[in-house]
């Protein structure tokens, strides 16, 4: 079972820590144009993008349970079925972000605020990358369809190909066609269309014999799209509090001040870094999770869970020692503001409790996508969500800061201990 568990888990770590690289590496080159607002214009476009397609994650997550299911009932009509709807609602989603690119960019921009100068780098940034969107939706589909087939060195040779693409046309098109930011745009661009291109390939190769446009017409009938939305209905809703959570807490730190506010962005790294690794194992949750309930094979998930909650026990008291002997090193690594740093000593307790309280939440998520028990997690979260505002602004008058810390522990150690109880009784009804 470990096998089976590392196999799917450390192809997914390895995705996850390109993920970001995507942002990182527009970050890197627009650094070097010599102006603050190319940064900016990234930083902001990214960040547009970013609430935009996590919203829509439900298509990697509902895609990868309900298929790992079907794959696990060796019902192979099926899974090409689940690639269809999810691709289908994919890229119909992604030509809606096309058709009404100008009143997202007037919305968004009117909430986000700017100089004069990065708006309208920012808008250009946009205005390229948003023709990007049915790539990755499509992408997010592929990635879920994936991993539900077990497969998780798939999305770890797209992501490579992408990070591949992205910096060598972005180089080429900055610094020797000197296009600056559209340039940057453009090198994204072309990185997702590449690795739409890459998932349909190895698709073609590996799984074409399934079969696609023989189950098209019938993948979209009323009934089977309605559970698919069913599904993913309740992922949206908890994708939701998630961004609502995460946005709240960048937001209130603002109002802390810039030094508050750069001690918890540096602080939340740890959560950050600490969350790419766990999501391998959740990963491992939802495709073996799945395959396990679409066979009716209680014992081995049974062992599934034990062997996941062993690996995530031992990964949270790792994470938790590296932390207390080099969190305050790790945080000298990212900035040399002695202030910051200074300020992050009193604070750096509350993330060196992230890893023992967040680890349960990450392996039930992906528990419970395998086993498509979706509503159960939405729960979780609405309950989890709901304590993190009540005890933020019943604390914050008395502790400042602090109550925005002691929110988010409790927030996830309630995901963890809620979804623990729930997920009893999912594997109990199986």
């Amino acid at each position: 079972m470990n096998k089976k568990i590392l196999q799917i888990a450390i192809p997914s770590i390895i995705s996850n820590i390109t993920v970001p690289l995507l942002g990182l590496i527009d970050v890197a080159i627009v650094g070097h144009l010599g102006a603050a607002a190319y940064i900016g214009a990234v930083a902001v476009g990214g960040m547009l993008f970013n609430v935009l397609y996590w919203s829509l994650g439900f298509l990697r997550m509902g895609t990868s349970g309900m298929t790992s299911q079907a794959y696990g009932k060796r019902s192979l009509d099926e899974v090409v079925r689940l690639l269809i709807r999810s691709l289908t609602t994919g890229i119909s989603l992604g030509l809606c972000f096309i058709l009404l690119q100008y009143p997202l960019q007037l919305v968004a921009f009117h909430f986000i605020g700017g100089s004069e100068e990065v708006e309208t780098f920012a808008a250009l940034y946009f205005r390229i990358c948003i023709w990007g969107a049915p790539a990755v939706l499509a992408l997010y589909s592929f990635m879920g369809w994936f991993i539900g087939m077990q497969n998780s060195r798939f999305p770890m040779y797209i992501s490579i190909v992408q990070n591949i693409v992205n910096i060598l046309v972005s180089l080429c098109l900055v610094f020797v066609f000197d296009l600056k930011i559209a340039g940057v745009a453009w090198g994204t661009l072309i990185a997702q269309y590449a690795g739409v291109l890459m998932a349909i390939l190895l698709w073609r190769r590996y799984y074409a014999r399934l079969g696609f446009w023989r189950y098209f017409m019938e993948s979209l009938q009323l009934n089977a799209m309605l559970r698919f939305f069913s599904v993913n209905s309740d992922i949206f809703l908890r994708t939701l509090c998630l961004v609502a959570v995460t946005v709240f807490f960048t937001s209130s730190g603002a109002k802390e001040g810039d030094v508050l506010l750069a001690v918890n962005t540096l602080l939340m790294q740890l959560f950050t870094l600490f969350s790419y690794i766990m999501d391998g194992f959740a990963y491992a949750g939802e495709a073996l999770g799945g395959r396990y309930v679409g066979a009716r094979d209680k014992p081995s998930l049974h062992r599934l869970v034990t062997r996941l909650f062993l690996w995530g026990g031992f990964l949270a008291l790792l994470f938790t020692l590296l932390y207390g002997l080099g969190g305050n090193g790790f945080l000298r690594l990212l900035t040399n503001d002695e202030e910051v740093i200074l300020t992050s000593g009193n604070y750096l307790y509350w993330a060196l409790a992230i890893p023992l309280t967040a680890f349960a939440a990450f392996l039930w998520d992906g528990l419970f996508i395998g086993a498509t028990a979706t509503r159960y997690m939405l729960l979780s979260m609405l309950v989890a969500s709901a304590a993190f505002f009540g005890v933020y602004y019943l604390l914050h008058d008395y502790w400042g800061n602090h109550a925005l810390w002691a929110a988010f522990i409790i927030y996830l150690t309630l995901r963890g201990v809620m979804q623990t109880y729930l997920g009893r009784r999912v594997l109990a009804n199986i």
